[in-house]
């Protein structure tokens, strides 16, 4: 089977500033996944002319169950509030999904920690801190049905804030303790292959000589595909470019061992 993580940037392409659904679609049918998870993904948004992307990936994957968990309520950047999952039909969200060929037998959300005020975090070339604050973030998890039998996938979306990100994926993991095994985590993990491996305790699929960020010349891994369990990469991972956002999705071919 082919698991593939990819942040969409809300379906927008840097080349032309725009979202077009038709070229989301495109993409997705050419990963080619049977598991996907998809970050920073609109629904009803006003920038993303106000469509499902989960709905349109999932059409577009061949999808039997799929499932979108905002982040947020309201709009990125502008006025928004964190997302308790009780959002009304139609009210603009924006947040992660996940995606399967296999049914999925149970759906699990997890709401991580939130980082309540403004820190300072060095970006690279700037001469001094910038005072940042951060989005909700959350995870969803599924156990699927899959050709060999039951098994864990679960994506996510962590903070960009160094350290904080690393406490959310370490409580993650701990939520997800007792889950059944084979188990898959996956998403834009805002960290480096070693630091990903070190604080979960699982082990990539895909090698950290799999670059996705940024898009153009990706000289960073910050999406990753780690297990716990018998399962294991039947091939080497590759991260492809699309013709939409700023990073590589990154497909692992993997097979229960």
């Amino acid at each position: 089977m082919r698991i593939a993580t990819f942040n969409i940037l809300h379906g927008r392409s840097p080349v032309d500033d725009r979202v077009d659904v038709e070229r989301l679609a495109t993409a997705v049918k050419d990963l080619d996944a049977d598991v996907l998870g998809l970050q920073e993904v609109d629904r009803d948004q006003p920038r993303s002319l106000g469509a499902d992307l989960t709905a349109v990936a999932a059409e577009a994957m061949g999808a039997v169950d799929s499932q979108f968990v905002a982040a947020l309520s309201g709009t990125p950047g502008g006025t928004w509030m964190a997302a308790t999952g009780d959002e009304q039909p139609g009210s603009a969200t924006y947040g992660i999904a996940l995606l399967s060929r296999y049914p999925v037998v149970s759906w699990r959300v997890v709401r991580l920690p939130a980082l309540r005020s403004r820190v300072p975090v060095w970006f690279r070339g700037a001469p001094r801190p910038k005072l940042v604050g951060d989005e909700p973030r959350v995870a969803v998890a599924a156990v699927l049905d899959g050709p060999s039998g039951q098994f864990t996938v679960c994506n996510t979306h962590l903070s960009f804030v160094p350290g904080w990100g690393a406490l959310q994926l370490s409580k993650l993991v701990r939520s997800l303790t007792g889950t059944r095994e084979p188990l898959v985590l996956m998403g834009d993990l805002n960290m480096q292959a070693g630091q990903a491996e070190r604080v979960s305790g699982l082990r990539p699929l895909a090698p950290a000589t799999t670059p996705t960020f940024p898009v153009d010349e990706p000289a960073r891994q910050l999406d990753h595909v780690l297990a716990r369990g018998p399962i294991a990469a039947t091939g080497p991972a590759e991260a492809v470019r699309l013709p939409l956002s700023d990073h590589r999705a990154l497909v692992v071919p993997c097979a229960p061992a």
